[in-house]
């Protein structure tokens, strides 16, 4: 089996090369890897570094002509990719790869076949401390989502979303931007597949760091959480 790992990028020359070589220093056991990235209009050099990664160590680089927003980079990711398994994974250094053994774990066993990080659950790495009007966004985006939904997850917009091949093939992102979090939300629940959420720690990074969803993308989630959430594929599994 493979594992894909689907990493948008867009302006992150400051932590692309660190970032890739913590995904590759996870003991994966069996499974092979691919790191499928898809530049999403770069101006700040990234592309640079990027082509000097592209075909070493299962890196697979494509590059969008334009900046199209987080969900375009993850849709053409999932076209690009050839694994098994699929996790997004962002390009900053927010997201611990080293959780990636207790995301898969629900999945390689057989229980699940979606599996969602949550930052809310409590993990030994902890979690930075950061924003407190950020965080309760999240919770009131996630208990919208979930009442919508009829799930029950604590973090909704979670970048480390795990799905098995059949179910990533069939999401068909139609947001360009982070509505991707609450469509994916609305379109795995839809599907009726089995979820799991599982701890994760999280490294939050400030505004001034590079931090970029903000209360726009706040408003955009509501606003795809109200379009998608009758959405129901062509047949069920």
């Amino acid at each position: 089996m493979k594992l894909s790992v689907l990493m948008p990028a867009y302006n992150e020359r400051a932590t692309i090369r660190e970032i890739v070589g913590r995904v590759l220093a996870v003991d994966l056991g069996s499974l092979e890897r691919e790191i499928v990235i898809v530049d999403d209009g770069s101006k700040d050099g990234t592309r640079d570094i990027l082509a000097e990664m592209d075909g070493q160590d299962g890196v697979r680089v494509f590059l969008q002509e334009r900046n199209q927003g987080k969900g375009a980079a993850i849709a053409r990711a999932i076209k690009e990719s050839t694994g098994d398994i699929l996790i997004v994974q962002d390009a900053d250094l927010e997201y611990n790869p080293q959780d990636y053994t207790d995301l898969l774990a629900p999945i390689l066993d057989g229980r699940a076949e979606v599996v969602y990080g949550s930052r809310f659950l409590g993990h030994p790495r902890g979690h930075r401390v950061l924003y407190f009007w950020h965080s309760v966004g999240n919770k009131v985006l996630t208990l919208l989502s979930n009442a919508f939904t009829d799930l029950n997850l604590t973090d909704m917009e979670t970048c480390y979303k795990v799905f098995v091949r059949r179910v990533a093939d069939r999401l068909d992102l139609q947001s360009r931007d982070f509505g991707m979090e609450p469509e994916i939300t609305c379109k795995v629940a839809r599907m009726r597949v089995k979820i799991y959420e599982v701890p994760i720690s999280y490294n939050g990074r400030t505004y001034e760091e590079g931090k970029k969803i903000g209360l726009k993308d706040a408003f955009r989630a509501v606003w795809t959480i109200l379009k998608f959430w009758r959405w129901s594929p062509a047949s069920r599994p």
